[in-house]
C-alpha cells in the first residue's frame, strides 16, 4: 500500500467515524493521561483528541501530561497517580511479569518505531551486516538484548546512548539507536546520509504508543473507557490525514519539535499506524498471537518468566470503536 492509499484509507475511516451520532453521557471528573516521553508525533492521536473536542465531545475532561527520561510511567498509573498511561508493549509485559496488571486498550502504532542509524557510507544494508562499527544505545534495552541475542555483531562496540546526533555527525563509523520519524530527519538536516535500519525486520516488534489502563478501573468502568477510546480513536484518525493543528500544539509545547521534524514524522509514522490488513482491520486493534510472540521473545532472552504470563490478560479490543 502506497502513502497515499495509505492517507486515503485512514481518511475515510476518518469520515465513517466522525459521521456516527453520539451517545448521552454523564458527569466525569477530569481525567489524567501520562505520557511516556515529550509531545512528539508518537503522541499526536491523543492531543488531537484534546484539539478537535473529541474529548469533550464524549463528555471527558482529559489533563495530558508530558513525560520524560525520569517520569515513571507504569508505576504511575500504578499507583493512581494518573488514570490512563502511554507505552510500549514490552513495558507492559514487564509490568505484568513484576505482578502489575495494565490493560492495553488500543495500540495506534501497529509497528516499532525503533530502529538503528547508520551513515550510508558506511555500506550497512541490515542489522545482520553491522560489524566493525560503535553503537550507542540506552542502558539495557529489551530490543538490544535481542539483537544482540540473534545477530553476530562482529566487533561492535557499545557505548551510552548520548541522546542527541551530534556524535553521530561526526563519525561515520557510529551507529545509534533511533526512532524512525526522529533522529533520521535531524541527521539529514545537519548533512549526514542516515539509513534507517528497521529492528522490526528481526521479528522484535513491539505494539508502541500503546493506550493503557489498570485492569480493575478497565472492569469498574466500562463506559469510561469506550468514551476515552472513542475519543481518543477518533484523535489519531483525524491526526494521520490532517496533523497541521495538532503539530501546531505539539511544537508549542516542546519547541524542540520543529514543524519540519513534525512534517517528516508524521509523514514515517503514518506507515507505522497501517493495520496488517487495512481493508478488514479495526483501527488499533491487537491480537493475541502478536501479544504471545513478544512475552515468548522476552523469555528468551532471560527478561520475564513465561509461567507469569498470560498474552490474552494484557490486551482488549473490546472498546475500539
Amino acid at each position: 500500500m502506497t502513502q497515499l492509499q495509505s492517507l486515503t484509507w485512514f481518511a475515510a475511516v476518518l469520515g465513517l467515524t466522525l459521521s456516527g451520532c453520539q451517545p448521552e453521557h454523564v458527569e466525569t471528573p477530569t481525567l489524567t493521561l501520562q505520557l511516556n516521553w515529550f509531545p512528539e508525533v508518537e503522541h499526536g492521536g491523543f492531543y488531537a483528541a484534546e484539539v478537535h473536542g473529541y474529548f469533550e465531545e464524549e463528555g471527558l475532561t482529559v489533563e495530558i501530561l508530558g513525560g520524560g527520561p525520569n517520569v515513571p510511567v507504569v508505576q504511575s498509573l500504578d499507583s493512581r497517580r494518573v488514570d490512563f498511561a502511554v507505552t510500549n508493549a514490552d513495558r507492559l509485559v514487564f509490568a505484568h511479569d513484576a505482578g502489575v496488571e495494565l490493560v492495553a486498550l488500543m495500540a495506534p502504532m501497529q509497528n516499532s518505531p525503533r530502529c538503528i542509524m547508520v551513515h550510508r557510507e558506511a555500506g550497512i544494508t541490515s542489522l545482520e551486516q553491522l560489524q566493525d562499527v560503535t553503537l550507542a544505545v540506552g542502558s539495557g534495552p529489551a530490543f538490544y538484548k535481542y539483537m544482540a541475542h540473534h545477530l553476530p555483531l562482529k566487533n561492535v562496540e557499545t557505548v551510552a546512548y548520548p541522546g542527541s546526533v551530534a556524535t553521530f555527525l561526526n563519525n561515520p563509523r557510529f551507529t545509534q539507536q533511533a526512532y524512525v520519524f526522529s533522529e533520521p530527519y535531524l541527521a539529514q538536516q545537519q548533512g549526514a546520509n542516515p539509513v534507517s535500519l528497521m529492528v522490526s525486520e528481526l521479528g522484535y516488534n513491539p505494539y508502541a504508543s500503546l493506550l493503557v489502563a489498570r485492569r480493575a478501573d478497565v472492569a469498574a468502568k466500562p463506559e469510561v473507557m469506550h468514551r476515552v477510546v472513542r475519543a481518543v480513536a477518533r484523535g489519531w484518525q483525524h491526526y494521520l490525514a490532517e496533523p497541521d493543528e495538532t503539530n501546531q500544539l505539539i511544537q508549542q509545547l516542546n519547541p524542540d519539535m520543529n514543524a519540519g521534524v513534525l512534517k517528516y514524522g508524521v509523514q514515517e509514522i503514518v506507515k507505522l499506524c497501517e493495520p496488517p490488513d487495512s481493508a478488514n482491520s479495526t483501527f488499533g486493534a491487537m491480537t493475541n498471537e502478536r501479544w504471545q510472540t513478544l512475552v515468548e521473545q522476552l523469555a528468551e532472552i532471560g527478561l520475564v518468566e513465561p509461567s507469569n504470563l498470560a498474552a490474552g490478560k494484557m490486551f482488549t479490543n473490546e472498546f475500539l470503536p
